[in-house]
């Protein structure tokens, strides 16, 4: 070997690829006064998410909305309005009924409550979190936004969207708009055609109203049942958590991949909620533990995530121990955990990344399962949302929670025929989010606003630039209470989502090609993509599992936008 020169196995020359890219961006080739500077920011950086999550935890809880008058809970199902009155004896309020909120703007009950005014409070109590009181996020993501600024531009980059763009797999910030803004305006057509549709239910129960956000659930739902004679309060005794799990997740996870699930009674949790299952691959190897938190409570953070709570291992002979956590209201004693669709769609897409940790097969503790970069790290999670579609599967878990009746033939094939309905809302929502993020994080620190009276103005300014400010579909998440991009770690890197449906979207056509639920389709997947983390350049695993770069035509077919592409559809 040459002097200076070394051979070393693929995956750690990555390693030590990816190690030195690591320190370069954290600074080592400045000099001292910049590299003491980069420390202060880091640690200014650290504390501002700390209280931006703080915050918005305390201004979650607080915002709920209490009910005094049951007439005003027409619509909202019966083991919902337990859960309301639980949630509120729980906050020491000895009647009525307390509507806990989640993350996202859009709230559960605003797809059930026929009371319109109801539908306003708890969308504003939603959409205003964060914005103003004890609980004000504001000046904490003013400050992420002009820290994090100021360290791209000490790192050489002209701002954070670049600086994280850099160490993903889109590389440049102007990749990343290229997609969003291919994608918007087709998405917002759709939404206007949709919201047409809504406008017209909405006159007949309220003449002269204009369609408002709180009344798109409502109405969509209404709409959906028209033409499809289906909405979620009659698929939700169908979707009954330990089901969706035994019989969903489980079930396609041992059709796929070979594993079985054993839940281990005797290890206890972090918190009596959580339930520890051992988790074996065929031969009767065990493969790990998987973790379930399903149910929200006032101490945890809003939205649905994964973590790695041991890194696997070779080196060190260290299974994975990963858990998926979901908010999802805790029902009374004895009583059922009965899901909305999208609440299934959100637990299929947890156990993705569950999959991606608990298949990691890599030598290094530092690639293991999902050290993937932020716009790959959902594409396995995302992939693994097919299997809640996939019809066998759907029969087998959608039982009713009292008879054990399967859900209706004609209930199955309505639900999958009505796959695509929505998609303008869906996609618009999220981009106007993404959309959001890249906004703030496209400014240099003198561009980011000092007064936090102006958040709303440059929040709305952005949306409008963006051509995504159509009022009835609000941001996914606005400024205030977007916990991904200022307390967790999507900073201008929310994009991802859209980015990993890409490849999502074209390796669900991947696994139709070769016969969809087989055994040798999961084992593929999981020996070129899900076990190899980052133990190599992902982008790589991918080209390993298709044979060629990733097409964006499918993600377009998928989401009904195959006229959004300005230039012709082709590669991403």
């Amino acid at each position: 070997v040459d002097s200076g020169a070394l051979e070393l196995e693929p995956d750690t020359a990555w390693l030590l690829h990816r190690t030195h890219t690591e320190f370069v961006r954290a600074g080592v080739g400045l000099d001292e006064a910049s590299q003491d500077r980069l420390r202060a920011l880091n640690a200014e950086i650290m504390s501002l998410e700390t209280a931006f999550g703080r915050d918005l935890l305390a201004a979650t809880n607080a915002a709920g909305v209490l009910v005094t008058d049951e007439d005003e809970l027409d619509g909202l199902a019966e083991d919902a309005r337990a859960a309301a009155a639980q949630a509120a004896r729980d906050r020491g309020h000895e009647e009525g009924w307390f509507l806990e909120l989640a993350l996202p703007t859009q709230q559960a009950p605003l797809a059930v409550l026929r009371d319109r005014g109801l539908r306003e409070r708890v969308f504003r109590a939603s959409a205003g979190r964060g914005s103003s009181g004890p609980h004000d996020t504001r000046p904490s993501l003013l400050g992420l936004a002009r820290k994090r600024a100021e360290r791209a531009q000490l790192l050489g980059y002209p701002h954070h969207a670049a600086y994280v763009a850099a160490d993903a797999t889109a590389k440049t910030a102007e990749a990343v708009a290229d997609i969003l803004e291919r994608l918007a305006p087709v998405a917002v057509a759709n939404a206007r055609v949709e919201g047409a549709d809504l406008a017209e239910a909405l006159e007949r129960d309220h003449p002269e109203a204009t369609l408002e956000p709180w009344d798109w659930a409502f109405y969509a739902e209404q709409v959906k049942k028209e033409r499809r004679s289906l909405d979620d309060a009659l698929l939700r005794p169908y979707l009954e958590l330990e089901r969706v799990l035994a019989d969903g997740i489980f079930r396609a996870a041992n059709a796929l991949y070979g594993l079985t699930f054993a839940e281990r009674h005797d290890l206890v949790g972090y918190h009596p909620d959580v339930r520890v299952f051992e988790v074996f691959d065929e031969d009767g190897t065990g493969r790990g533990l998987f973790l379930g938190d399903y149910w929200t409570r006032e101490s945890k953070r809003g939205g649905a995530w994964m973590n790695n709570l041991v890194d696997q291992s070779t080196l060190l002979d260290e299974p994975p121990v990963v858990v998926n956590n979901l908010n999802i209201p805790k029902p009374p004693a004895g009583e059922p955990t009965l899901l909305t669709w999208d609440e299934v769609i959100t637990v299929f897409h947890e156990f993705g990344h569950a999959l991606h940790g608990l298949f990691s097969a890599v030598r290094w503790p530092s690639q293991s399962g999902t050290a993937v970069p932020r716009d790959f790290v959902e594409y396995p999670s995302q992939v693994n949302e097919m299997w809640a579609w996939e019809p066998s599967i759907v029969r087998a878990f959608a039982r009713h929670h009292e008879t054990g009746e399967p859900m209706p033939e004609e209930w199955v094939d309505t639900l999958l025929a009505a796959r695509q309905d929505g998609e303008g809302f869906a996609t618009t929502e999220y981009l106007s989010a993404a959309l959001l993020d890249q906004a703030w994080y496209r400014l240099s620190p003198d561009q980011v606003p000092t007064d936090v009276g102006d958040v709303e103005a440059f929040e709305s300014a952005a949306l409008e630039r963006a051509g995504v400010d159509y009022a009835p579909v609000p941001p996914r998440y606005r400024t205030t209470y977007f916990n991904h991009v200022f307390g967790g770690g999507y900073s201008a890197g929310y994009y991802s989502y859209i980015w990993s449906e890409v490849l999502d979207a074209d390796t669900v056509e991947w696994f139709r090609e070769n016969g969809g639920l087989l055994r040798e389709n999961g084992d593929t997947f999981r020996a070129r993509l899900l076990s190899r983390g980052g133990s190599l350049d992902p982008m790589q695993a991918f080209r390993d599992l298709r044979g060629r770069d990733p097409l964006i035509d499918p993600l377009l077919a998928r989401r009904g936008l195959l006229g959004a592409a300005a230039a012709p559809a082709g590669r991403a």
